[in-house]
């Protein structure tokens, strides 16, 4: 199956929304425990304003992910850092999408002078952590038993990824 990104758009509410309440739903990657509604989807568009935002196209045209850059804090002190989200319906991971996004997301954040890529990951959900540790995120800071899905305490994991000349300056 071929797979494109394309800009998030006004036209993308269900399909996102409906995305991130299967993972609300099914799995540790969205902390919310109940469904939300599509007016969630407004306050999404207002968190990335100014950064890279896609969704993932199968070929036919169907929606089956979607993934955003954001400010980390809403000031400029921190203008150089900025938090990544990402969903994929499980039947389509492993096929490189993540990467894609990733480098996509990496190459746009470096132009806009952004040198540090953050994400927010439940300590249940295995699969992204080690998704970014392959990727050349490392753990910088754990908030433990901060958060309760499923009857079940988690962590919120913080990964980090220097980019660009950040890397080679430590």
């Amino acid at each position: 199956m071929n797979y494109s990104l394309e800009p998030m758009s006004p036209d993308h509410r269900k399909p996102v929304i409906d995305i991130y309440n299967h993972f609300i739903e099914k799995s540790w990657a969205a902390y919310p425990d109940e469904p939300v509604g599509y007016p969630l989807f407004d306050r999404f568009l207002d968190m990335v304003r100014g950064y890279p935002s896609l969704v993932v196209l199968t070929d036919t045209g169907e929606v089956v992910g979607f993934a955003f850059l954001r400010a980390f804090l809403p000031t400029a002190t921190f203008r150089r850092t900025a938090e990544i989200t990402y969903f994929i319906m499980p039947e389509h991971t492993r096929r490189g999408l993540g990467e894609r996004i990733l480098v996509r997301f990496e190459e746009a954040a470096e132009k806009a002078g952004v040198d540090n890529i953050l994400a927010s990951v439940s300590s249940r959900n295995r699969f992204s952590l080690d998704f970014h540790v392959k990727h050349g995120f490392a753990e910088c800071g754990r908030l433990r038993s901060v958060g309760r899905k499923f009857g079940e305490d988690f962590d919120v994991v913080w990964m980090q990824k220097r980019i660009g000349g950040a890397e080679r300056s430590g």
